[in-house]
């Protein structure tokens, strides 16, 4: 796990600069290989949009810790760049998180997001949360910190306090999860751009922002945003939204006309689809194997010939 430690020491740098980080959001291993070429910084792959990859099913926390681990050691197996995991509720209480944490380290990504919601869990921007008693939470953020083995995997608190008990609450459990620890906050869900710039002016810690398309936050520039306040914000959902809009086009002219034809022009080119894969790469190091085991065959060979040519004579 040694190769990870410059990726989490890397997202801790960028958290601390003075520009904010824009984290896209991605839903399976393509989209990350693909907002990394695209030259993002950072990476984040929500439960929500895991429920909808690997199960398509809404996020009502019927993931295991076992699949989000698989999932998440593939995504990191294939990007270069840090990774934010969502480890949602930690998948269990105080005496289970450290299992927990334990898991999730290992696949290698740089940040895990543990969240004070009650289960079963909703969506940040659903209706009906519950929220555990704040002094759960601490304890479940003091066993994750003290479970990583690596220091510089961030440990990111949420709060979804905001929708049950009010602004002032969030913010009073905010500023309790990082005086326990928690090297980044998260307040899910504000109303508006007042209320977000008091979380960042009211917690002493760095803040992460999220933009949910058609959530109960406004959808506010990086740029804004920064002004306002926050370290990074992050687009957790925006890939899920577009990839289902178009596939919803697609399957539907598809089943409509049997043909392909209408939407080819907005597909990728057979190559460049390859290409964006890494298949260039690929037979290049097939080329390179291919050659050294030629290689070694004829260097044997030639010895033999030449053993052969010394027994004769």
């Amino acid at each position: 796990m040694a190769k990870f430690i410059p990726l989490r020491q890397t997202l801790r740098s960028k958290i601390a600069e003075d520009r904010i980080l824009v984290i896209p959001g991605v839903h399976d291993i393509l989209s990350g290989r693909l907002a990394e070429l695209s030259g993002a910084e950072a990476l984040i792959s929500s439960d929500y949009a895991a429920h909808a990859n690997l199960l398509g099913q809404p996020d009502i926390g019927e993931l295991g810790l076992g699949e989000l681990a698989n999932h998440y050691a593939r995504l990191c197996d294939r990007v270069s760049i840090p990774v934010i995991a969502d480890a949602a509720t930690g998948f269990g209480e105080a005496a289970q998180i450290r299992r927990t944490v334990r898991v999730l380290e290992q696949t290698g990504v740089s940040a895990l997001i543990i969240e004070d919601q009650a289960s079963p869990k909703r969506s940040g921007h659903m209706q009906g949360k519950r929220v555990i008693a704040i002094v759960e939470m601490l304890a479940k953020l003091k066993a994750a910190l003290d479970a990583r083995t690596d220091s510089d995997l961030m440990i990111i608190a949420r709060t979804d306090a905001r929708d049950v008990e009010g602004l002032e609450a969030a913010l009073e459990r905010a500023q309790l999860y990082r005086e326990i620890g928690a090297d980044m906050l998260f307040v899910e869900a504000p109303l508006n751009a007042e209320e977000m710039r008091y979380i960042c002016a009211e917690i002493p810690a760095p803040c992460l922002a999220s933009n949910i398309e058609g959530g109960k936050s406004p959808i506010l520039p990086a740029s804004l945003l920064e002004d306002i306040g926050y370290a990074a914000v992050a687009f957790p959902a925006s890939t899920s939204f577009l990839a289902a809009q178009i596939w919803c086009r697609f399957y539907a002219e598809l089943m409509k006309t049997g043909n392909s034809a209408s939407m080819a022009g907005e597909m990728l080119p057979f190559n460049t689809f390859n290409e964006l894969l890494g298949l260039p790469e690929r037979r290049e190091a097939e080329r390179k194997a291919q050659s050294v085991a030629l290689g070694l065959m004829e260097r044997v060979a030639a010895q033999k010939h030449k053993q052969r040519l010394e027994d004769e004579e």
